[in-house]
């Protein structure tokens, strides 16, 4: 029978758009600092790997690029699979960070912040096309880019989800019980202990925060890069909370490889310094990519973890830049001889390191962090305990989650005290209490059960596993 040509081509394409019909994408728009470029990353390869689904990672082609080099955990063909797609952003200024500046915040990144207010029009323009080209689009965003994606709410097979970059303990706080009155759920003596909540940021960024959080109720529901092991009270808080606003909520987290068993072709330096190293014997000290040291907040560590007389392994970095591919990088200046001294017992390392990796490995045994909810998930899941030092943000806020309701870590400095000069003495007292203490053995105790727990919770008919899959049952149905 001839059907005609025209009436073939006709058959064609409704075979096609039926094939189409049947796809959901999903779309990932992260917020331009590292720690939400790479916990979006990670979450972006489960999606694509995990469940076989198309994913389109959707920045500046700066920050796209920014999160692929620095993707040192994840398996190489996973990140292959993802469809980065690139934005046009404005033009920035990249200054380099202020080290002598009384705030850790890091203010050099605001231009960058500001720039990605103005991607609105290129998401909007993104997501028609691949509308168009999908039975059902799934917004995955950062908070931060709700007002960038807000235009999800004109398709009608389209709907966003918020992906939080932070520990649901924070969010309960400062997002319900701050705004609402409503006292948080902690006992009197823990209370006097919180931290002020006070934000310590500049105010053109809480102006930014505000003006995103305007946005963010056109979203369908939460993820949290956390699970029920972790904070399943506050969990069970903020689903009371979501449940009145007819909001869904999942704790996916972990959303990390637990089992780190690719085999990379450029094995880190400082990976194979470890493995000559005893067991749980070498501390790991990095403050994240938004901390910049003074030379002399520089000298005082190097001079405490010298005395200490433990094994180390030292990233000694200065904050990122808003563009990380440009400008010189500080060259830090530690005493004279320090590192000749320390020859055998620390490694200083002064590239970006491959943190996960450096937490996973058998030899190390405490983690010096600025405690960034990246940083603490990472140790957490892996087990080690932490030396917590605070710099900015909702950072304090995780220090005294990490020291106080989970016990597995111990305070370096006070928030209160944030603006005072951290003493050799100081860091060194930590440094022995958490490697070479009764104190610090039952702390790396809890702390290897308490990863255990976590890592089984992301394995088949765990609870953070059991999330994932009821997600992605819920955005395929």
């Amino acid at each position: 029978m001839d059907i005609g040509s025209e009436n073939l081509e006709n058959l064609e394409l409704g075979s096609n758009s039926k094939k189409q019909e049947n796809e959901v994408a999903i779309v990932m728009v992260p917020f331009p600092a590292q720690s939400h470029l790479n916990q979006l990353l990670q979450l972006a390869c489960i999606f694509s790997s995990s469940y076989n689904l198309p994913v389109y990672y959707v920045a500046s082609a700066t920050h796209n690029l920014q999160a692929r080099v620095r993707a040192n955990a994840l398996n190489p063909s996973d990140i292959a699979k993802i469809h980065f797609h690139d934005l046009p952003t404005p033009e920035f200024a990249s200054p380099a960070p202020d080290p002598n500046a009384l705030s850790k915040f890091p203010a050099q990144l605001l231009p960058s912040y500001n720039a990605s207010m103005l991607l609105r029009e290129p998401v909007a323009l993104f997501l028609k096309d691949i509308s168009s080209k999908s039975r059902r689009v799934v917004v995955v965003h950062d908070v931060l880019m709700s007002y960038n994606v807000q235009d999800v709410s004109s398709l009608h097979n389209a709907e966003s989800y918020i992906f939080n970059c932070v520990s649901v303990f924070f969010m309960y706080c400062c997002f319900i019980c701050i705004p609402k009155g409503i006292p948080i759920p902690l006992e009197e003596d823990l209370l006097k202990k919180l931290p002020s909540l006070e934000a310590d940021a500049p105010e053109e960024i809480n102006k930014l925060v505000a003006f995103q959080l305007q946005y963010k109720d056109i979203r369908a529901g939460d993820l949290y890069n956390s699970n029920k092991v972790l904070e399943g009270t506050s969990l069970d808080l903020m689903a009371q909370f979501a449940s009145t606003q007819n909001k869904k909520q999942w704790a996916i987290g972990p959303i990390l490889p637990t089992k780190l068993d690719h085999v990379s072709d450029k094995r880190n330096k400082c990976l194979d310094w470890l493995d000559n190293q005893p067991p749980r014997s070498v501390l790991y000290v990095s403050f994240g990519s938004s901390t910049t040291f003074s030379d002399e907040e520089i000298k005082e560590l190097a001079v405490g973890l010298e005395r200490s007389k433990q094994k180390f392994v030292w990233v000694l970095r200065d904050a990122d830049r808003g563009d990380i591919f440009t400008g010189e990088a500080r060259r830090f200046e530690l005493p004279e001889g320090f590192e000749e001294r320390v020859n055998g017992v620390g490694l200083v390392v002064r590239k970006w390191a491959p943190q996960l990796e450096i937490l996973a490995h058998s030899s190390t045994g405490g983690f010096m962090s600025h405690c960034g909810w990246n940083s603490c998930i990472e140790s957490i899941t892996m087990g080690v305990p932490m030396a917590a030092w605070s710099m900015h943000s909702e950072q304090p806020i995780n220090a005294f989650f990490v020291t106080e309701i989970l016990k597995i870590g111990l305070i370096v400095r006070e928030w209160e005290k944030r603006e005072e000069l951290v003493s050799a003495s100081t860091i060194e007292n930590v440094v022995r209490k958490l490697m070479a203490s009764k104190e610090g053995d039952e702390t790396r105790k809890r702390s290897e059960e308490l990863g255990k727990a976590v890592r089984e919770s992301t394995e088949k008919g765990g609870a953070s596993q059991l999330e994932l899959d009821s997600f992605i049952a819920h955005v395929t149905r």
